[in-house]
């Protein structure tokens, strides 16, 4: 089974440090191995700028990113931020708020913010507010800057408690959300606050079982469903048109082949499919990313049909997917794993679509190593460049969490592959082994597929830019082979010369 780390007791914890910000420059001379493709662009000291961020970024469409930090600032208890650039290649923070942990709130914990049409921020606090259960917040702008305001603080009288992650809105005006917990049942809840002439009115419009219990945020679909993620399933939340909501679990995870532990909010495609992530489980049982499709035809109509796209193996790959998915124009997936890759502190991955019958393929884009950022936990955000950016909650300069962006493909390394054989000619059954040389080399433990025509013959793994593959069953004649590099996020790949190998009766 997963283990679901609490880590809700550390966002109490503060700490005044002093200012000390490395630029990027000094991580790019640290690690100039993989420094091209992930400028680290701010470093939180966990004091009054904040620390420890664990949601994801909101784009303004200028440029100017915005988000939560679960601790720090001025009273310790978090921050909601604003990174700008500043006009030298660098970014500036700004605190737009400091929770100061009464009935302000305090902790937002996964609470990503969200603009309305007129420019306000709204998100939600774990802690604080009127009754200490969690606060739905909204920030204006002012002359002077910004002025937050409660829009509703949570009893735990029925209406739920710790809210988490963050909200959606639909074209209506209302807003809705998730709560960790709800004393009446155990589990959370999933609420509605509609705005009225005295305020905001709060409904629960889902609180059944165990559906609603884990970290997941919500999706909404052009009609209005609602999409969300427990523990163990994927839940749906129709609107009956008389004011209450209808559930449906849309698939239940077992924790075996298919995953448990769903923590990313799930994400729909254009053709109405959802897809997310698993923090265990699946065939490598480091979890999964999954895909739920509706079934339209047969007996099964109505129904979903699960399919597991990539399961993780952990120390290469990446463990634990925490966060949610986020899609390019072309359907290649990205996201982020909590732990595994090269420093076993996390990494930034894509899924490269497959082509026809094809399946997903899997390049590690960044793996982290503790000083540009450990412990990523928030979905990624894409840009219309291709850039992805996301926040760590640990790690950096002084440990307490970063901004990062990684560019897949933009500054990447040009490579070129050479292949060889021998002996060449050979006699039937002989072992012949094909040797390629990939220029400049990439990381040690990447792979090189030895083609014939269309058919793979078999693969080798590059130690110092060399990869190897012996095969005595080449048959009388001519073979054609060439070696294939398909690259990752720092190394373009790179198809080989094509070797006549020549075999003799």
């Amino acid at each position: 089974m997963y283990s679901a780390r609490t880590k809700l007791a550390a966002a109490t914890i503060s700490g005044v440090l002093t200012l000390a910000v490395l630029s990027a420059l000094l991580l790019i001379a640290a690690h100039p191995a993989q420094a091209q493709t992930e400028p680290l662009f701010y470093n939180f000291t966990g004091g009054s700028d904040g620390g420890e961020p664990n949601s994801s970024l909101t784009a303004d469409g200028a440029g100017n990113f915005y988000g939560t930090t679960s601790v720090g600032g001025a009273f310790g208890v978090g921050t909601v931020f604003e990174l700008s650039p500043n006009g030298s290649g660098g970014w500036n923070e700004t605190v737009l708020y400091s929770f100061t942990g009464g009935a302000d709130g305090a902790n937002p914990t996964y609470s990503y913010v969200m603009f309305d049409s007129v420019g306000n921020l709204y998100g939600t606090a774990y802690r604080g507010g009127m009754y200490g259960w969690g606060v739905v917040f909204i920030l204006s702008p002012v002359d002077t800057g910004w002025t937050e305001s409660v829009l509703y603080s949570f009893a735990n009288v029925g209406d739920g408690a710790w809210p988490v992650n963050g909200l959606i809105m639909d074209p209506a005006g209302n807003l809705y959300g998730k709560t960790f917990y709800n004393k009446n049942t155990g589990f959370g809840t999933v609420f509605e606050l509609s705005p009225s002439s005295g305020g905001w009115t709060e409904q629960v419009i889902y609180n059944n079982d165990n559906a609603t219990a884990g970290y997941a945020g919500l999706t909404m679909d052009a009609a209005g469903n609602i999409f969300s993620a427990s523990l163990e399933t994927v839940f749906e939340l129709s609107p009956n048109g008389n004011g209450s909501w209808t559930p449906t679990v849309l698939h239940t995870f077992m924790g075996g082949h298919d995953g448990i532990g769903l923590f990313g909010t799930p994400v729909l495609d254009q053709a109405g499919n959802l897809y997310g992530t698993t923090v265990e489980g699946g065939a490598g049982r480091r979890g999964t990313i999954y895909e739920l499709s509706p079934v339209t035809k047969g007996k099964k109509k109505g129904t979903w049909k699960e399919k597991i796209l990539y399961s993780f193996k952990g120390s290469t790959d990446g463990d634990k997917p925490w966060a949610g998915i986020v899609f390019d124009s072309t359907g290649n997936i990205y996201g982020t794993t909590a732990g595994g890759g090269t420093y076993s502190d996390g990494t930034a991955y894509e899924l490269v679509a497959p082509v026809g019958t094809g399946s997903y393929q899997e390049k590690i884009l960044w793996s982290f190593n503790g000083l540009d950022g450990s412990l990523p936990e928030a979905s990624l955000i894409l840009d219309s460049a291709g850039n992805l950016y996301g926040t760590t909650y640990l790690g950096g300069s002084g440990n307490n969490g970063v901004v990062f962006e990684v560019n897949p493909l933009g500054t990447a390394t040009t490579t070129t592959t050479a292949l060889m054989s021998s002996p060449n000619p050979s006699t039937l059954e002989e072992s012949v082994t094909f040797t390629a040389v990939v220029t400049p080399p990439p990381p040690d433990g990447e792979t090189v597929s030895f083609i014939k025509a269309k058919t793979v013959l078999g693969s080798g793994t590059l130690s110092g830019g060399y990869a190897s593959f012996t095969d005595s069953a080449l048959k009388v004649g001519t073979t054609t082979v060439t070696a294939v590099y398909t690259g990752d996020g720092s190394f373009l790949g790179s198809t080989s010369n094509a070797v006549e190998q020549v075999v003799k009766k």
